[in-house]
Formats: C-alpha cells, structure tokens, sequence
C-alpha cells in the first residue's frame, strides 16, 4: 500500500490544530493530533498573541507524531491573516505580537492613515476592502504611537512565517498571507514600498515573497533534539486560512463561486487578475492572494456569528433543535440586514435584532425558532446581494455556489441559499483549511502526479441543494432590499 504522512498546523484566532494528513490509495485521510486554546493576552491597553505557547503547541504536535513512529513527509502552517511579529537583528522575538483585537491599534485606524494617503489611492494599488485591522492600518498606529519593537525591528514576519521561521531558522514571506496586509500589489505580486513610505518603513524589513509550495528549510537542529524528529521540510503552504480552505474546493472547471461558511462567512471566485474597479471599491471587494498566481476576489459577510451569539445568552448550543423550529416560522416574517454595524459586536445579539426589526416596523421574533429563521432568512437574501454583485463583476458566468466550512453541515441554510441565488449549492467539505494546507505539502513533493480537486472529490462527500420556487425567493429579497432602503434613509435622517 503506497502511503505518506504529512503534518499541518492549522490556527484560528480562538483555537488551534495540528492534524495529521494520509495519503492512501488516492484519498486524503485526515486524523486530528492535537487540539489547543489560543488566548489573547490582555496587557495594559493592547491585547496581545502569545507566539511562543502557539510554537509550543506546534512542538507538542510534533512530539506526538514522533512518539507514535510515524514519519512525516513535511509541515505547514496556516493562520488568520493580517497580524505580524517583530524580531530584532539578533533573530530574537522583540515582543508578543499584537492582536487585530486590539481596539488602541485599529480603531480609527484607516482614517489616521487615509490622512496620509487617499483611500482611492490604497484600493487602486492594492484591491483590498478596508478594514480597521488591516496591517498597514496597524503598523501606522504603531509608528504613531512610537513603539519601541517597530523602531527597533530589523525583520517583520507575518505569523505563519514566524512560526515557521522559528521551526527552520529562515525567514520568508508566503504570498496569499502577505495579501492580506493592504499593501502588496496583486499585479506585481510584491510588497508597495509607496504605501510602507509614509510609515517610515522599509520593504527591506519583510523577508523575501514565496510562493505557495516553497520548501522555507528543514526544522534546525534543536527542534530536532526537542521532537525527536529529522531533518523534516517546512513548506510555505498558503498561509493565509481562507486561501488553504479554497485550495479544498472540490470542483473542476472555473465556473463556479465559493462560500468560506462560518462564523463569518466569505464569498468570491478565483480568478487571473485582479478585479479593481470603481465598483468593486464602492462595494469593499477585496483581491487576496491565491494558489498559483491566482486571486480570490470576494467579500467578507456577517455569517454563524449572529446565532452563534444569540445561543451565547439563551445557553442553548442545540444547532439541530434551532433549525428544526425554525423550519416551522413563515419565511421572511422578518429580516435583517446580517452586515449591519449594530450586529458587529453588541451586549446582546438578541436586544440588536429586536431593536432592528422594532426600528424597520417589522413583527419582532418572540421565539428562538422565530430568531434562527429570521437570521437564516436574512443570511441567504444577503448571500443573494453579494452573489449578484459578484456576477456582474465576474468575467464568468457563475453556474454553481460551493459551500466550505462548518456551515456546509447546516442543510436548511444551505437550501435557503440555494433557493435565493438560484444556484446549485454543493456542500463540503467541512474541514477544508487544513485539507488545503495538506493538499499544498502533497503537490510540492510529488507535483508530476497531483491534482488537486481530484483528491479533494475522492476523499470527502458532498451534499447537493437544487433551487427552490424563485417567485418566493424574489418577493422576500424585494422585502429585503426595501427594508434596507428604509432603515438606511431613517439612519441619515
């Protein structure tokens, strides 16, 4: 039986993996080795990442797998994006990176650089939809505010390359999570020094632009000694999370748009060139790093985030339960806008939601079954809005939406959005971030037999929705754009 081992660390801003990938007669298996806590520190007026307990964690892993005799083909690891790490000229961490939880940094953040810069400028260079904690936001508050570890930083390393430099002892700068700092240049595919310039920061501080399949080195020799492991390749895979989850996209061809579905949700294509368009600015599109060359045009939405908190204050986390009374309430019985600064982070998610519906004259839900339905509605007429938007900009015609993630398990949700962007929905896999990690390791050590949604069709079960009756689904997004019409003209008035 012809069969390999690969080791993906896979981190997310509250917990962390570290999985062990087999590839056997074709298929990808995947076995979870270890599962962590990820704590932001809270220190005075910033909220930190603590780097070393994550390196720690990733050891542990390691140490697990080298216990066990299993041999490893390779490592990499993906992360959350925009956060960064200082190391001094010594090679030493200067000080526990920060968190884009931090509210001193980021609030406000674009505008102080804006000042600076024209927003217009940044998104023609760049592509990318502003956030407040995008990282030149953040390092321009940092030198702002005159911090000791920007001044004294010889090297900046985004935390995959972090990590990864402190496995190896080399530095380096992984493509897609370098396009997540606002300011890379998706034509050149390099850092912009005009856009670091203000800052007072040099491209010279980042480590050289990898590609997705880069060896970055072996783990050094003191990793070694601590894991009981070999010279085992690190890969640069796609660093940034949501660029491994769509390298697991199951599909052939290029017609098709996906849907990262969880807490947040995002949605795109993937395409040759970037989409920098007056209309992709207006609607905060933004052009992020993929495989290949490749770029993921999308847009972030609001997604699981609204219900995942209205459980918070019921104390019920029963999904099935939720989705079984919600199948009982009439549809479009009252809708939201999921994307709303009031639902971004509320004391209560369910006082935002009544309040929304008491402010647009809308029944307001009574039962939990009444304020699942009413987000699940609100969800799918939002995928709706966003799918519409990205047709008109696609240089495709877009036949089929494919949905990744912990929400591809969520059927009814999946057919609601089937039924209002009348596309065929394909759901699954649910653990694509670190099946794309894994995917990219396989190709960079035997890329002459590799390919990749190949794998991806033979190793995970998908689920298909059909679109349902489009006259309902068109009179609920004609309630749904007038309810947003409305309640936006009585915020400006």
């Amino acid at each position: 039986m012809n069969e390999k081992n690969y080791f993906a660390v896979d981190l997310g801003a509250t917990s962390g993996r570290t999985i062990l990938g087999t590839m056997r007669d074709g298929k990808l298996e995947m076995r979870e080795v270890t599962r962590f806590r990820n704590h932001i520190i809270e220190n005075g007026d910033h909220s930190y990442w603590n780097l070393l307990a994550l390196y720690r964690e990733i050891l542990g892993g390691l140490k697990r797998v080298a216990a066990d005799g299993i041999h490893i083909e390779s490592i990499g690891i993906d992360t959350w994006g925009v956060d960064f790490a200082f190391f001094g000229k010594d090679g030493e961490l200067l000080r526990p990176p920060y968190s884009y939880r931090d509210r001193k940094n980021t609030q406000g953040a674009p505008q102080r650089y804006f000042k600076k810069v024209p927003a217009e400028k940044v998104y023609s260079i760049t592509g990318i939809q502003v956030l407040d904690f995008n990282s030149l936001y953040q390092l321009n508050s940092l030198k702002e505010d005159g911090c000791s570890a920007l001044e004294s930083a010889d090297k900046i390393l985004f935390l995959p390359d972090a990590l990864s430099y402190m496995l190896t002892g080399n530095m380096v700068t992984e493509y897609t999570i370098a396009s997540t700092s606002n300011f890379l240049n998706p034509r050149t595919k390099q850092l912009e020094q005009e856009l670091l310039d203000p800052i007072g920061i040099s491209v010279d501080q980042f480590a050289p632009i990898v590609m997705p399949g880069t060896q970055i080195g072996t783990l050094s020799p003191n990793v070694q000694r601590l894991t009981g492991l070999g010279a085992v390749p690190v890969i640069a895979v796609a660093g940034h999370d949501t660029a491994s989850a769509v390298a697991a996209v199951p599909a052939a061809g290029q017609e098709y748009a996906y849907l990262s579905s969880g807490t947040w949700s995002l949605m795109g294509i993937e395409t040759d060139e970037p989409i920098i368009t007056e209309t992709s600015r207006e609607w905060n599109f933004t052009n992020e790093g993929g495989l290949g060359g490749k770029t993921r045009f999308l847009k972030n939405i609001c997604g699981m985030w609204l219900l995942e908190r209205c459980c918070q204050e019921w104390g019920n986390n029963d999904y099935a339960c939720l989705i079984t009374s919600a199948k009982e309430v009439k549809p479009f019985r009252s809708i939201i806008n999921p994307d709303d600064p009031s639902f971004a982070n509320p004391i209560s998610m369910v006082q935002a939601i009544i309040q929304y519906c008491e402010d647009t004259n809308q029944p307001v839900p009574q039962s939990k079954g009444e304020f699942s339905r009413c987000i699940f509605d609100s969800l799918a007429l939002r995928y709706r809005m966003v799918m519409n938007k990205l047709q008109d900009m696609s240089p495709f015609n877009i036949k089929r939406l494919h949905v990744i993630g912990g929400g591809s398990r969520n059927d009814m949700l999946n057919q609601l959005t089937a039924n209002a962007t009348q596309k065929l929905v394909v759901a699954g896999p649910s653990e694509c971030t670190a099946m794309g990690n894994l995917l990219v390791q396989i190709k960079t050590k035997d890329p002459e037999h590799f390919d990749r949604r190949s794998i991806v069709v033979r190793s995970v079960d998908t689920k298909m929705f059909c679109p349902g009756d489009k006259e309902l689904w068109d009179e609920g997004y004609i309630k749904f754009l007038r309810i947003l019409e409305n309640y936006e003209h009585k915020i400006v008035s």
